[in-house]
């Protein structure tokens, strides 16, 4: 099977974070009929493994994410989404092609050092995120783990260009949750009633002035079920925050308790704040980036990126092993991520699995 006829297929049949059980079954025997081991991982996750020459526990990790998103698809092609309501939007499908490409190229030729592990990830596209349930399997202990490879589509960058950023690449993100609690009542009578909306309106603003440079914080749901003349019991808000330094979002965290507290002591309400901690910074490596600029610029085009706050679950292995996370371009006319029209070029395919591979051999 070629990656795009096995792209293809992962297209067609997309399936939701952490329920890629169909999808699983095709990827083990996808690899078992090229004759590579492999094994289920994090529920429906899929774990391959190759070994190569020489020392075995010496370990080279290549990653693919495997979960599609809630979106009806809307692009006319010949293979689109069969589940009604449920898409390959954001490249996964392309993902999962590349890592199979290159470790079928890996297990052809066998011509490495020690072994290649390669994951197709479930459940990246919600908190815990499924890297977290694989490196809570700790699938490799007594190895030693000298890289963690992976990559994303891109559609602001064309076929044949490879997107590199060392250091702090994407940002880490925590789930905001704020139920702020009062006795509401009459708008009129308000000496008798807290006012629980103007509560959450100050909680709001004094959480948007903490934004800067290495922060990002919006709050973007606020539900407070009231009339013209009624002040609601409860006003319910969800938000995001972003940020590339680890400290400083500890540091946050607890501002936002803070914030909370003084403003239930100016309006007499109570507010239960809910941080949902997600995904950690993506961190990559000085090296493994200059490694992957060299040779992209040798084969291909490589094209200097600068940190973003888009967040991604890759950041539990960076934070963990030697990493490298970069974009891989697959066309400027594949529209937007995350939307239903999004298309992209096949050709990136191969430029992937090439790259994927070659990286993989090349790492010292």
């Amino acid at each position: 099977m070629t990656p795009v006829e096995f792209r293809r297929h992962i297209h067609r049949h997309p399936e939701l974070s952490f329920e890629e059980y169909q999808t699983a079954q095709f990827i083990e025997a996808s690899l078992k009929a090229e004759g590579i081991s492999c094994r289920r991982i994090a529920g429906t996750g899929v774990l391959a493994k190759i070994e190569g020459r020489g020392d075995v526990t010496r370990a080279i990790v290549l990653r693919a994410d495997i979960d599609a998103l809630p979106i009806t698809e809307c692009t006319g092609l010949d293979y689109d989404s069969v589940n009604e309501g449920v898409m390959h939007a954001c490249g996964h499908d392309v993902h999962a092609a590349v890592l199979y490409g290159a470790l079928q190229k890996l297990n052809a030729s066998r011509d490495f050092e020690g072994t290649i592990f390669g994951i197709f990830q479930p459940g990246e596209e919600c908190n815990p995120g499924g890297a977290s349930k694989v490196l809570a399997e700790k699938p490799f202990e007594g190895y030693n783990v000298v890289a963690v490879v992976g990559n994303h589509t891109d559609s602001t960058l064309e076929v044949g260009q490879i997107g590199l950023c060392a250091g702090s690449f994407m940002a880490s993100n925590d789930e905001l949750r704020f139920y702020v609690r009062g006795k509401g009542g009459h708008g009129a009578m308000r000496d008798k009633l807290n006012d629980t909306v103007a509560a959450a309106a100050n909680i709001v603003t004094e959480v948007n002035r903490i934004n800067g440079s290495e922060l990002v914080l919006s709050i973007g749901k606020i539900v407070a079920e009231g009339a013209t003349n009624i002040i609601p019991d409860l006003v319910y808000m969800e938000g995001t925050m972003r940020t590339f330094d680890a400290s400083l979002r500890k540091q946050i965290w607890e501002q936002i308790y803070q914030i909370a507290a003084q403003v239930d002591k100016n309006f007499g309400t109570t507010t239960e704040v809910d941080i949902n901690h997600g995904y950690p910074t993506v961190v990559n490596s000085a090296h493994l980036t200059d490694l992957a600029s060299t040779l992209a610029a040798e084969h291909y085009q490589a094209i200097e990126l600068t940190k973003r706050y888009t967040a991604e679950d890759f950041g539990f292995y960076t934070e963990q092993y030697p990493s490298l996370f970069y974009r891989l371009g697959v066309g400027t006319n594949a529209g937007r991520s995350h939307s239903a029209t999004f298309a992209p070029d096949e050709r990136a395919i191969d430029v992937g699995v090439d790259f994927m591979a070659t990286l993989a051999v090349k790492i010292e």
